[in-house]
């Protein structure tokens, strides 16, 4: 990387892994790795990184065809929407953050679902109480205008080297031919099982024979197959007009529940017109310098990148590099705790919120926050700050926002190539199965996005996050691409909700301060403090030093699953996965080429 990645920092491992690493970097896990999934790939011709060893295959094969990261990025995607159809598919949205190597620009793409025109701020309440949340989730109330397929069609029309039928070849062989059903798939119908047999079109796609498919069988979805060639053949209009439109409405206007069903599936708000009406937006992305460095990443409706941005600079007031591990932690985990308290009270989507993003990702604003990290936990949750431009001391207290909360099933990819773009990639259909319901004959899952709004007002007439006609949900989707004097060293991202942000906060304090690489950087155990009484972690996660501070802690048995490309000072380029979390992720390069050439 960079000079700015001095020895110092270098240094800092050994401290650092007595109380992140020691003991346990990998997370535990009762299902071991498959053997086509690798974690890290170090080489040369371009590098993918996903969670799905087809993936990362389909993604490699278009870079060795000479097609560019975006085109695999595509490619890739694509087919997570096969073999991974309960974190992401073409039923869901995203964001897509893109470094362009011939203008040594970052552009992103605000692929987010949208609420139906005809949804209000009390849709998700009944006689002025809020719905219960699964109850929510799985109806046709919670399905917002899918934004993936716009997404890739817009990202290949500007920056791809292929068409969309394609890029979409890979994935729509495998939908055809079948991949081997995993254990981590196996364990997700099994969770998704009584809310997936509520259907008859999700029952017989992913419950042949009412029952959970076999780990080492293999699972087909022609359905798909025959939808991806119909967007090969009319693009992605295809999905928002016509027949295939028609079937989404209904499919969500009239849920297709079973008649012997006891769930109570509420029928959804969505319309043609607002199918129709959809358009992946490209927005300028966020920004903001650590350390040397320069750190872009996507700007609302997404929290992510300001979220990730404001912690960032927090934490650039303290030198965590040459902290005692304990305390570099301290700070990680109250950074992350203000950033989320201002989240919640002012990001939300601009179209219909004046979020005050610049001041948010300020030095001043960031100077002002820190001075609220004591030796000590704070009582949590904090108040939000005031991001007016006026910065003189520690201002006086105000009135504590919720915590945000969002689903925890999503997927992220990376991809780089020859010619030194990069793509960073967060898309989902947002709970794990999305809303439960497959698409009769169409085999893709609806999303739950719309449940990202707040159901009531959490803000005292002031919530950023209330449904509106049109409005997208906020996010937490947080995909990254670092640049050292104007190029890439460093693309990262993860799903898992609202912990997200913390996960890619806390890679990146990992690799630039706390001396990891890469791969060690996204194996070491998490902690994600959200603004919450108590922090989430990892069992493998020290927590006893930083309890006698004040922490306090929940386990939780993992999270996130994230991917990064680094780009080495020789030229190489080190793709890493999870080694463990959610089955184990997969990395691979074009051309293999370890220190020594080989």
């Amino acid at each position: 990387m960079s000079a700015s990645w001095t020895s110092r920092r270098l240094a800092a491992l050994a401290a650092a892994a007595a109380l992140v690493v020691a003991g346990g970097a990998t997370p535990a896990s009762a299902h071991p790795r498959p053997a086509d999934k690798v974690p890290v790939a170090v080489g040369t011709g371009g590098a993918v990184a996903t969670v799905d060893a087809d993936a990362t295959r389909v993604g490699l094969d278009v870079l060795r065809r000479g097609g560019n990261a975006v085109d695999a990025a595509v490619a890739a995607a694509a087919t997570l929407g096969v073999t991974e159809p309960f974190s992401s598919g073409i039923g869901g949205g995203g964001f897509f953050v893109y470094y362009d190597a011939a203008t040594g620009r970052v552009r992103t793409i605000d692929g987010r679902e949208t609420a139906p025109q005809a949804m209000q701020a009390d849709a998700f309440t009944e006689d002025g109480v809020a719905l219960p949340f699964a109850e929510a989730v799985t109806s046709g109330l919670s399905a917002g205008v899918p934004g993936t397929p716009a997404t890739w069609e817009t990202a290949l029309r500007r920056w791809g080297t292929l068409d969309l039928r394609s890029a979409l070849r890979g994935a729509t062989q495998v939908a055809r031919r079948g991949f081997v059903v995993d254990r981590t798939f196996a364990d997700q119908v099994a969770q998704n099982s009584a809310r997936f047999a509520a259907f008859p079109s999700t029952a017989r796609l992913y419950l042949p024979g009412g029952a959970v498919p076999e780990v080492g069988s293999r699972l087909r979805n022609r359905d798909l197959a025959d939808t991806y060639d119909l967007l090969a053949r009319h693009g992605s209009r295809a999905l928002y007009t016509g027949p295939l439109a028609r079937d989404i409405v209904r499919t969500v206007q009239r849920p297709p529940v079973a008649a012997d069903s006891t769930l109570d599936v509420r029928p959804g708000l969505l319309e043609l017109r607002d199918l129709a009406a959809y358009r992946a937006i490209l927005r300028e992305p966020t920004h903001v310098r650590y350390r040397g460095l320069d750190v872009f990443s996507m700007a609302p409706p997404s929290s992510g990148g300001s979220t990730v941005g404001e912690a960032l600079n927090i934490l650039e007031t303290s030198d965590l590099g040459a902290l005692p591990a304990v305390q570099a932690q301290h700070r990680y985990l109250e950074a992350s705790a203000l950033a989320f308290a201002d989240r919640n009270r002012f990001v939300g989507d601009p179209a219909f919120v004046d979020v005050p993003l610049r001041e948010l990702l300020s030095d001043g604003f960031a100077a002002e926050r820190a001075c609220l990290v004591g030796a000590t936990a704070a009582t949590k949750p904090v108040a939000p700050g005031s991001p007016d431009g006026d910065y003189a001391g520690c201002p006086a207290p105000g009135t504590a926002g919720r915590a945000g909360s969002d689903g925890q099933s999503t997927t992220h990819l990376t991809t780089a190539d020859r010619w030194g773009n990069v793509v960073s990639y967060t898309l989902t259909i947002e709970s794990l199965g999305g809303n439960g319901i497959v698409v009769p004959h169409r085999g893709f899952l609806l999303n739950n996005e719309l449940t990202d709004f707040n159901f009531t007002d959490t803000q005292g007439g002031h919530d950023p996050n209330l449904p509106g006609p049109g409005k997208r949900p906020r996010s937490s989707m947080a995909p990254t691409i670092v640049l050292s004097h104007g190029r890439p060293v460093l693309a990262v991202g993860s799903p898992g909700g609202a912990s997200i942000i913390t996960t890619v906060l806390q890679v990146l304090v990992n690799r630039v301060d706390l001396g990891m690489d890469l791969p060690a950087a996204i194996a070491a155990p998490r902690a994600s403090q959200r603004n919450s009484p108590s922090v989430q972690a990892e069992p493998a996660y020290p927590r006893a030093a930083l309890a006698a501070l004040g922490h306090t802690f929940t386990d939780t048995p993992e999270i996130g699953a994230a991917t990064g490309i680094e780009l080495l000072r020789d030229g190489r380029l080190l793709a890493a996965a999870e080694p463990v979390r959610r089955g184990g992720g997969s990395a691979g390069v074009v051309r293999e080429r370890g220190p020594h050439g080989g």
